[in-house]
């Protein structure tokens, strides 16, 4: 059976926006695994996330202190039909990641980082000749330089990733109150 995936990032609540976008919410109520790859700032948004995500799978960022670095790893491992899946929050200058990420992370199959805000989907060659697919949503509140907040969905089916796909807010539901 298929595993639907949820992957946001970098949503900085309460400071770069009040609320996470309604269509970031209904993504977390029709995945079956809610991915957070850090940045939450504030406490409130992982409680929410806890209670109306199926199963979360998250990490503390940069930007996340006390509670949030209490409750939540630096890096997250898991496994989902089959397929490896880390999350971390920061992997490092862009120049090199490929190469880095598969050195540093040889027991994955697919890499969830946040950091920069910009969305990333790349795959790298790891030494024992197997990939390692590395992705990164962006940010559902955040655009930063970038022209959309955006978020990432995604299938795992019999150990394999498909249907990775790019969601970009409009420019309203950016704009959160």
């Amino acid at each position: 059976m298929a595993t639907r995936l949820l992957l946001i990032a970098d949503t900085h609540l309460p400071k770069r926006a009040k609320v996470l976008p309604q269509q970031v919410w209904t993504a977390v109520e029709a995945a079956d695994v809610v991915v957070h790859a850090g940045d939450w700032v504030d406490v409130a948004l992982l409680d929410e996330l806890e209670q109306r995500s199926e199963r979360l799978v998250a990490v503390f960022g940069n930007n996340d202190h006390g509670e949030l670095r209490e409750r939540l790893p630096e890096v997250a491992r898991v496994e989902i039909e089959g397929l490896r899946i880390g999350v971390v929050h920061e992997t490092g200058a862009s120049t090199g990641r490929e190469k880095r990420c598969a050195r540093d992370y040889p027991d994955l199959d697919v890499l969830v980082f946040g950091h920069s805000h910009i969305p990333w989907d790349t795959v790298a060659t790891k030494d024992d000749g197997t990939e390692l697919r590395l992705l990164n949503p962006g940010s559902p509140t955040d655009r930063r330089r970038q022209p959309h907040c955006t978020y990432l969905t995604a299938i795992v089916d019999d150990g394999r990733l498909t249907d990775v796909e790019l969601h970009r807010l409009p420019p309203r539901a950016q704009a959160a109150p």
